[in-house]
């Protein structure tokens, strides 16, 4: 088994693949007009449309409304990074957690909670 991707579901596929490639200084790839993926290095973050889940009925997932999962990014300087997004919603602004990794979290479009972060530099 090889994992895939972690897809959000949304009302506005262009809005968040724009910010998340604005995020990751990326272009989104955009097979269809109701799909977009951000591919990084470690991973994939897909972006649906509410019509590639329809199918579902009322056990599709409904966008908006994750309250357990947070989108992490590896980044080199959290700081720095804050800076250049320059969030609209701030979650936490950057802070050294207790465990020694550098966080700051903020919100999608959509309000998803999205966590930059860095670990601390090796001894």
């Amino acid at each position: 088994m090889e994992f895939a991707s972690v897809r959000i579901i949304t009302n506005d596929v262009d809005r968040l693949a724009d910010f998340y490639g604005r995020l990751t200084q990326t272009t989104p790839l955009r097979p269809a007009p109701v799909f977009a993926e951000i591919r990084t290095g470690g991973g994939v973050l897909a972006i649906g449309s509410t019509a590639t889940v329809a199918m579902l009925g009322e056990n599709a997932p409904q966008p908006g409304r994750n309250d357990s999962v947070m989108i992490e990014f590896q980044v080199a300087d959290v700081d720095a990074e804050f800076a250049r997004l320059q969030p609209d919603e701030v979650v936490l602004a950057p802070t050294t957690m207790p465990w020694g990794n550098r966080s700051a979290l903020i919100r999608d479009p959509d309000g998803n909670v999205v966590n930059l972060f860095s670990r601390p530099a090796s001894a």
